[in-house]
């Protein structure tokens, strides 16, 4: 795509290399904005060239610092539509609150409800995200929603370097993610096994029993979130005591909070694969964790969007 004054890019502060390389793929310049910070903290944001009639994508990940960022979006929306923006489309390539989708307890809130209607209320016209933590997400908000999915990053990954697929098992890190593991495991054409597993505490699992065949084989674990990676190492270290030969696993979003990179480091994990949601600047060098991105994927839906085509192809292209 060629720089067409009726599609402006911008970008937030969360992800600024995924959202220049995206940049570059689709060859539109950044749009000329400035996100600044009052003395007391709070946000303010400059639009500097015209955005009036324009088809705007927005691209902010609501990751670390969450908060900040999660404002950081909802103020440039306002500031776009208030410049009479045509359509104000919210690229959200990690979409933080998700897991909070339900009342688990008498009084919880559904936080991820609340950060829908204000992303509707700031302005959006409509979300293009990845790897919602459950699907019916979609519903939460009342503009549209394209959804996309890691797996078939993580499948042409696999598919491209390995050589003895049959050797080979994907594993569903708890029940709730099964879905997801089972359409990567097709796509790859490979077995499953389903790991079962109790909460014990918060960021504490403890894994009960494996269902599925993973002696003298090489696991795949796929999962949409690695927060703190306590559950996906003790998982790794039971797979690997049950008899898993090589233990790789893949994540969507890399939250990595507290010290989950040294447990990653320090597990008996072969490799880690992620995708760029979330900034991954600060994993450069580091030999457990591959980074794979998600630039192509997200350029493709935005010309799509523009362009008024079908984005479903994204959703089976290697199937």
């Amino acid at each position: 795509m060629s720089g067409d004054a009726k599609i402006k890019l911008f970008a937030g502060n969360s992800n600024i290399p995924l959202t220049k390389e995206i940049s570059r793929i689709l060859n539109i310049p950044l749009g000329s904005m400035v996100v600044g910070r009052f003395s007391d903290g709070e946000i303010n944001v400059t639009i500097n060239e015209t955005v009036r009639g324009c088809d705007v994508f927005v691209i902010q990940s609501v990751s670390t610092p969450v908060n900040d960022n999660l404002m950081e979006l909802l103020i440039i929306i306002d500031a776009l539509k208030r410049a009479s923006a045509g359509c104000v489309t919210a690229v959200i390539p990690y979409f933080g609150y998700a897991r909070q989708d339900r009342k688990a307890k008498a009084r919880d809130p559904i936080s991820a409800k609340l950060v829908a209607n204000l992303i509707t209320v700031a302005g959006a016209d409509r979300v293009l995200t990845m790897d919602l933590h459950v699907p019916q997400l979609e519903g939460f908000f009342d503009i549209p929603v394209n959804h996309l999915f890691g797996n078939p990053i993580f499948a042409e990954h696999f598919k491209n370097r390995i050589h003895d697929m049959e050797n080979y098992v994907a594993v569903s890190p708890d029940i709730g993610s099964v879905n997801r593991v089972r359409r990567f495991a097709q796509i790859l054409n490979i077995p499953l096994a389903i790991i079962d597993k109790r909460r014990v505490a918060a960021n504490q699992s403890e894994v009960l029993n494996i269902v599925g065949r993973i002696r003298g084989k090489k696991v795949i674990m796929v999962d949409d979130i690695i927060d703190t990676a306590g559950t996906l190492v003790n998982a790794a270290k039971v797979m690997k005591e049950k008899g898993a030969l090589e233990v790789h696993a893949c994540c969507t979003h890399g939250v990595l909070s507290a010290s989950a990179i040294s447990k990653v480091e320090n597990s008996c994990i072969d490799e880690l694969v992620i995708l760029n949601t979330i900034c991954t600047e600060h994993l450069t060098g580091n030999k457990k964790f591959n980074i794979l991105s998600v630039a192509d994927i997200f350029a493709q839906a935005i010309d799509s969007i523009y362009n008024n085509t079908s984005i479903s192809k994204l959703y089976t292209q290697i199937y």
